[in-house]
């Protein structure tokens, strides 16, 4: 197998099929030759998991994740890829490239047609530019995933695994954590890729709920008061939802009145069960 976190590998089997990087998609090649083993391993996978990658580069990671999973099935919209692909995975009988956009393909047909009877697993090293919104796809389409093992940048970690009603909390720890339990696994510098980015990454896990962490009457005005919450942090809970949602700023007092709140509260100082109730009093 040739070693595909060698830049000098991945610079030949690149210019072989005539690709270039492409920033544009996000395309930064791991070099650093512990990372994708360590992520293959922490997503916890054996012969009856099927694991789905997003963008797999060169496949430094498929490669691992074929030798621990019993199918891989990996997403790349750049069509340039797929030769480049077939010849660093050939080893492998296990790994199906699927050349569609993780954000348009119908992943519930997908995974009932080729993954019928395994567990679903995610692991992947995330496009900075969508992380956020390939991870609440997946967390909002409830497909039966057991677990999601990302690399994303170290600050959107920071915020994704944040605790809700702490300082570093958001609108998508919020959403995050609605769905499921995050953890930060360990931290990757920017030398570990080709070309290096401007940021560091960390490698997180989000293991997905059997239930929801609040019961809430509707998901939609859950995750728009938490958004509007959070959409002028320097403001108060109550002018920040006040102006988000239209609503007049004494019916918004009224409401964090009787969810038993300060009406100087803060987003970040709100919990799973403020957000709860505020909706049900307010939408």
């Amino acid at each position: 197998m040739k070693n595909l976190s060698d830049i000098n590998v991945i610079k030949s089997v690149m210019g072989k099929h005539g690709v270039t990087f492409n920033k544009g998609l996000g395309q930064n090649f791991l070099v650093d030759p512990e990372v994708c083993p360590s992520m293959a391993e922490a997503a916890h996978l054996d012969e009856n998991t099927c694991v789905i990658e997003i963008g797999p580069g060169v496949g430094v990671l498929t490669a691992e994740l074929a030798k621990r999973a019993g199918k891989v099935l990996s997403f790349e919209v750049d069509k340039r890829l797929l030769p480049v692909l077939d010849e660093t995975l050939a080893e492998f009988d296990n790994v199906e490239i699927i050349n569609e956009d993780i954000m348009k393909a119908d992943l519930k047909t997908i995974i009932e047609e080729k993954c019928a009877g395994m567990e679903i697993a995610v692991c992947a090293n995330l496009p900075y530019y969508i992380t956020s919104s390939i991870i609440m796809l997946l967390l909002e389409s409830r497909l039966p995933i057991k677990a999601i093992t990302v690399m994303v940048q170290k600050e959107a970690a920071d915020r994704l695994c944040a605790e809700v009603g702490s300082r570093d909390g958001g609108a998508v720890t919020v959403a995050v954590s609605y769905y499921a339990e995050s953890e930060k696994l360990f931290f990757v510098p920017r030398d570990s890729f080709l070309p290096p980015p401007k940021v560091n990454s960390e490698v997180i896990r989000l293991t997905v709920r059997e239930a929801p962490a609040v019961s809430v009457f509707d998901e939609a005005k859950f995750f728009k008061l938490a958004k509007a919450a959070f959409s002028q942090r320097r403001k108060t809970a109550e002018n920040s939802i006040s102006s988000g949602l239209g609503i007049k700023k004494d019916v918004v007092a009224v409401a964090l009145e009787k969810a038993g709140l300060e009406r100087t509260v803060r987003a970040e100082k709100l919990t799973m069960e403020d957000f709860a109730r505020l909706t049900e009093i307010l939408l």
